[in-house]
């Protein structure tokens, strides 16, 4: 199958009230768990990459491994750009296969957030790309996005937003944040500033970064192996559903991906100190990341058979 864009994706996600998961991709393993995951579960999936794993992996090795997996995939598959902080790398990305772009302007100020989307969606629209923004800011802390304070979303800001700018999809700000310590008290989401939100833009797909439950399962296996996450919590996941079953479409996880590989190599390495073959441990990491996004697909995000 070849990629595609996501406004088939989301349409169906908002009208039958389940969201689709966006799974940061970092290397072969993660693409080959996420993958493995959607085709067993028949589920649709978009594979989203940040600056930080352009930098790491390189945007062509990225995309070369993405479309070796399509060449066996019967599910429809999105690669998406995460957090473009320019003009610039959306258009690289846009001239590098991806079929959807973000650029988070959410740290400017309405203006200019306003007037950098709308040349990002120009050159996106005229090349068939899907863009997506964000209005207001998640605290927190993700590879080169960081911020003291979340900035919630002003309902009375996204209409004029969206019909200023020509963006596709919309990220808000409603309590989710970066990293693995989300909450330190209760968790909470604020579902009636999502509900004006959806009422305001009706039939508009929402986007939800920072949404990684950080499995405390994950979270007690890596302290027991040497590791130091105390403390990790993230976005309960009856939240989540919730909000998949309001005007939320498209779910970003990353710190749940990364806590589920770093806690089954730690487990792997202590339990087999004589094994120094790669492949060992990276084949566990894999299993561990499939098996948590069958999980997500499955109970979270409810959009399991709908291929």
């Amino acid at each position: 199958m070849a990629l595609i864009g996501p406004k088939e994706m989301f349409r169906r996600a908002y009208a039958e009230g389940y969201a689709v998961g966006a799974f940061n991709v970092n290397n072969m393993e993660i693409i080959q768990g996420i993958m493995q995951a959607g085709a067993e579960e028949k589920a649709p999936i978009i594979l989203q990459v940040s600056a930080g794993a352009r930098k790491y992996a390189g945007q062509n090795y990225i995309v070369k491994l993405i479309e070796a997996g399509l060449q066996t995939a019967e599910i429809p598959v999105v690669l998406h750009l995460d957090h473009g902080a320019d003009f610039q790398i959306c258009k690289d990305c846009v001239d590098g296969g991806f079929t959807s772009v973000m650029y988070d302007g959410s740290h400017h100020s309405f203006e200019d957030n306003i007037a950098v989307t709308r040349q990002v969606v120009e050159y996106a629209h005229d090349h068939g790309v899907w863009v997506e923004a964000e209005l207001g800011q998640l605290a927190g802390v993700e590879e080169d996005v960081v911020a003291e304070h979340s900035l919630y979303t002003d309902p009375d800001q996204v209409a004029e937003f969206v019909d200023r700018t020509g963006c596709d999809s919309l990220a808000v700000a409603i309590g989710t944040s970066h990293g693995a310590y989300k909450f330190k008290g209760e968790a909470k989401l604020d579902f009636d500033r999502l509900e004006k939100i959806g009422q305001l833009l009706p039939g508009y797909p929402i986007v939800l970064h920072g949404a990684s439950s950080v499995p405390q399962e994950f979270v007690k296996m890596c302290n027991e192996y040497g590791g130091n996450v105390a403390g990790a919590s993230g976005v309960p996941e009856n939240l989540l559903r919730k909000a998949a079953g309001m005007a939320v479409c498209k779910i970003n996880i990353d710190t749940d991906i990364r806590m589920a590989m770093t806690a089954s190599i730690r487990k792997y390495l202590a339990e087999h100190p004589e094994d120094i073959d790669p492949r060992g441990y990276l084949k566990t990491a894999r299993e561990a990341v499939k098996n948590m996004v069958q999980h997500k697909i499955r109970n979270v995000l409810g959009c399991s058979g709908k291929a």
